[in-house]
């Protein structure tokens, strides 16, 4: 990451802080690299663009080879459908309440969207929802792997298959999500073996209801490594477009795979051994311990140790030069998805830092 602070410099006194700057060159090579594995082992790659939200990267994803995207939200569905995305998974449990309903028939007539379900009232629910379109909308069964997020047993996916089909609507497969693998060092391969277990059950499921599983998705960027075998068919990976500090931590990559840092000035020294920097939760979110840090300075062992909404505390070890204030530092986020979602823009360069671009955040905020 010791070019965060070359690209600083090369921009010094321009750049409002805190502001999330991205290295173009590493992202392209982070994408680059799952296509490959990916196509390696005869899987399809659909992205979550939660991590991004970005129409930039999603195109450059899809240029790469993705054969699709992964959603979390009707909103961020909207956003890149506008932008002229033509298949997309939300891959979570959606009620159509609200609004949703007339916003999910729409899609559904002009995209191909998958949506996640795992429980019989919400497939009578978007049945209802969809009207007359229900059989343009694909419907995914979610099978709890372990993470005990959501998920229905794997067993069970099969029943849900029939439900879903009785009322209109097109099952076409099971996913899961193996959230458990970001648990610490060393959970990455258990869980990938549960999803691998999970998945293989539901496709059984699926078979005795008499279905076939078109596709048989996986997730994520630390499990995505180990989520090869069996009857998977897709992953969708996230965080390994940017990568960040707990991605490094788990092995899921390396720390000059992180294309993404938040440019944050020291605005206070005022305590011998700490300096204050312009970023906050408002900024970072607050992922991490007063232990581990709640971020990183690249190129210093202090971390973030305290942070309320607009400042973050840094003590400084007694062997490392306390930067003045004034200083722009580059903070290294441990979770990198709740800070692209502070920022209505990201800044865009290469490690050279010879060009710049502002690409908007365009699906930032929409949580429903």
């Amino acid at each position: 990451m010791h070019q965060f602070q070359a690209v600083l410099d090369c921009i010094a006194g321009r750049v409002d802080t805190p502001m999330p700057i991205v290295l173009a060159d590493v992202m392209d090579r982070n994408i680059e690299r799952m296509q490959r594995f990916a196509d390696a082992h005869g899987l399809s790659l659909r992205p979550h663009v939660k991590t991004h939200k970005c129409v930039e990267i999603g195109r450059r994803q899809l240029a790469a080879g993705a054969v699709g995207i992964t959603a979390g939200t009707v909103g961020e569905v909207e956003v890149f459908a506008r932008a002229g995305f033509d298949d997309i998974f939300l891959a979570y449990p959606v009620w159509p309440s609200g609004t949703k309903s007339e916003r999910l028939r729409e899609l559904a007539r002009t995209i191909r969207l998958r949506v996640g379900v795992d429980n019989p009232a919400a497939i009578d629910a978007l049945a209802e929802a969809m009207g007359a379109d229900a059989g343009r909308l694909q419907v995914v069964v979610e099978v709890d792997c372990g993470a005990r997020r959501s998920g229905i047993a794997p067993d069970d996916a099969g029943d849900l298959a029939r439900a879903a089909r009785r009322r209109g609507l097109d099952p076409v497969g099971v996913f899961t999500y193996p959230g458990h693998g970001s648990s610490g060092p060393g959970s990455r391969l258990p869980a990938a073996r549960d999803q691998e277990s999970a998945l293989t059950a539901a496709v059984r499921s699926f078979a005795a209801a008499g279905f076939t599983t078109e596709v048989v998705s996986a997730g994520s960027t630390p499990t995505a490594a180990f989520s090869t075998g069996g009857p998977i068919t897709e992953i969708r990976p996230g965080e390994y477009v940017f990568g960040d500090l707990d991605n490094a931590r788990l092995g899921a990559c390396v720390e000059d795979q992180i294309a993404l840092f938040v440019a944050a000035t020291v605005v206070s020294d005022q305590v011998s051994d700490q300096v204050i920097l312009d970023v906050g939760t408002k900024a970072l979110g607050r992922e991490g311990t007063p232990e581990t840090g709640y971020a990183g300075i690249a190129g210093r062992t202090a971390v973030l140790a305290r942070l309320n909404e607009y400042h973050g505390f840094v003590p400084m070890p007694a062997d490392e030069a306390r930067p003045s204030v004034g200083t722009v530092l580059p903070v290294v986020p441990n979770h990198v998805c709740p800070v692209v979602n502070s920022f209505e823009e990201l800044l865009v360069t290469d490690t050279a830092g010879t060009t710049w671009e502002q690409w908007p955040v365009a699906a930032r905020g929409l949580l429903s």
